[in-house]
């Protein structure tokens, strides 16, 4: 396992994700090892976000828990849950999730403490001077990264800081505070939480771009000025009408070579419905192809898919007509995403 990688999970006390065997791993249906277990011969995880009102579902909790061994909070550790009034703070719903994480020997990756979507309406429709806004962003990150320190393995520190063409996005921080929000929030969060991997995040970065661009400028010189951070996420969030992105191996590489750890934080793959054999097909070599980039990259540490089942897939509400963008199908069955997937991770692993 690479030393980073390592104590950062051991400072967490979540150390066994990725060295052991999750103590609730079992063999998949091919009697083969897990997504999770395959993806730790590699040094890596292999996760899924999930979210609160699915824990009501027990067999999809089982697969869950068995089959990946890294999870993301999808909603619960977003400002509109963690402080939804100004100054009362709600921890129930991340700790349902991260307490899900550690009975199931899973690290634990926090989204999100910086991001313009999903913010209370004391903050959406507030009126805040810069000083104010200014304490009220400390206030929040300080308070809901210190109460997970020690306990999680990354923060998605900022989310979604650029437009398409790698100009800043107009966001409640950016119009009040200026660019500096960004390295002042990587900064509090490290205070905070200094074992915490701190990652910036966006999605349409996986191809050599305009806006992957800006977030490598910004990376740069927010290394030179000596601003903690630690990774960037590449969400993955592919649709096949619009083609793979060639360069994403190559892009995953230079952030990397800047010294930093790069993840596929996000990761569906959407389809215009119905689905077929043929866009089955190619959305098991793209998810194939997504999990060979990383794995060729030394510092890419792992994979998140945004959930694993199509039953729970934020897509068809989003996309119209789109849709079974997950490994699994809406009966918790395994697609051939899922196969393809697992023959990626074990030729790489040796198995």
């Amino acid at each position: 396992m690479p030393h980073r990688l390592a104590a950062a999970l051991a400072a967490a006390g979540l150390v066994t994700a990725i060295a052991a065997t999750p103590a609730s791993a079992a063999p998949d249906r091919h009697g083969d090892k897990t997504l999770g277990r395959l993806a730790a011969d590699t040094h890596r995880y292999f996760g899924s976000a999930t979210d609160n009102p699915e824990f009501s579902d027990t067999a999809y909790l089982g697969i869950l828990g068995s089959e990946f061994n890294s999870t993301t909070a999808g909603n619960a550790l977003k400002w509109y849950a963690t402080e939804p009034q100004q100054g009362v703070f709600d921890f129930t719903q991340g700790d349902q999730v991260l307490d899900f994480a550690r009975r199931h020997h899973m690290s634990f990756r926090a989204h999100t403490l910086v991001w313009h979507n999903q913010l209370p309406d004391w903050l959406n429709n507030g009126t805040f001077t810069a000083d104010e806004l200014r304490a009220i962003l400390k206030k929040h990150i300080t308070t809901v990264a210190g109460y997970y320190k020690g306990k999680v393995y990354s923060w998605d520190v900022v989310n979604e800081a650029f437009n398409e063409d790698g100009t800043y996005r107009d966001t409640i921080f950016y119009r009040t505070l200026g660019p500096g929000y960004i390295a002042d929030a990587l900064r509090w969060a490290h205070q905070a939480d200094p074992h915490a991997k701190l990652y910036l995040n966006d999605y349409n970065i996986e191809a050599i771009g305009p806006k992957s661009d800006a977030y490598y400028n910004l990376v740069k010189s927010l290394k030179a000025q000596h601003v903690p951070i630690d990774g960037v996420g590449f969400q993955g969030h592919l649709a096949l009408q619009y083609g793979y992105p060639e360069t994403l191996q190559q892009n995953l590489r230079r952030f990397a070579d800047l010294g930093l750890d790069v993840a596929v934080t996000e990761l569906d793959i959407r389809m215009y419905l119905p689905a077929d054999a043929t866009k089955l097909a190619t959305q098991a070599d793209w998810y194939a192809r997504v999990t060979k980039a990383c794995l060729a990259v030394r510092r890419c540490v792992g994979i998140t898919v945004w959930d694993y089942t199509d039953k729970y897939s934020w897509i068809p509400a989003v996309f119209q007509g789109e849709g079974a963008a997950l490994p699994y199908d809406e009966n918790l069955q395994p697609k051939p995403a899922y196969a393809a997937i697992r023959d990626a991770l074990r030729s790489a692993g040796g198995h």
